[in-house]
């Protein structure tokens, strides 16, 4: 058994989580304008989708406001379409030759419940990275069954699995809580 290739597979699986769980919480509204509320939207342009980033540039001009202009003017009325049936609460307003979008203020329970929700998604992350962890664990003891290796090298290597996985729990918790409170502030 390769130790070393063990430990850096669990350190892959496990950054891969975290980045992802990066990439769901800045898709989060938080009352202030963020360029990633935009990103994933695909606009039909000329028959065939294509994301919002290859048809324009993105700006933010203030805190509370996205600007979007397209390459090809043409497009806008594409654009703004798509950001209507991508999210409902987002009003683009078209005048020609860019889109706006003003961010609405977040009220007190609408923020409760967005940190709610971040909630449960810090708990799903966390019990991804113990299932990753059990992973690793089966197959150090699999092969501490196949004499692979020894006792001690098992329990060895089960301690640092452990250590790896409290610093990404811990790393999740400070990332869940950086969005709370990002959520919370007016």
């Amino acid at each position: 058994m390769d130790e070393n290739k063990l430990i850096s597979e669990l350190k892959k699986d496990m950054t891969n989580a975290a980045e992802a769980y990066k990439n769901e919480l800045s898709r989060i509204r938080t009352g202030r304008a963020s360029a990633a509320l935009v990103d994933n939207i695909t606009i039909e342009y000329f028959g065939a989708l294509s994301p919002l980033i290859r048809l324009a540039s993105v700006s933010i001009p203030d805190s509370r406001t996205i600007m979007i202009s397209p390459w090809d003017i043409n497009s806008l009325g594409s654009i703004e379409k798509a950001i209507q049936k991508h999210d409902s609460s987002l009003n683009p307003s078209n005048n020609g030759k860019s889109i706006t979008i003003l961010i609405p203020q977040l009220t007190e329970e609408r923020r409760k419940d967005i940190n709610k929700q971040i909630s449960k998604m810090s708990e799903s992350m966390k019990q991804e990275l113990r299932n990753i962890r059990r992973i690793s664990n089966d197959k150090i003891k699999s092969a501490e069954k196949e004499k692979a290796i020894d006792e001690d090298k098992s329990f060895k290597l089960q301690k640092k699995v452990q250590e790896l996985t409290d610093s990404y729990i811990e790393e999740i918790v400070k990332i869940t809580k950086a969005k709370e409170k990002d959520i919370m502030e007016i």
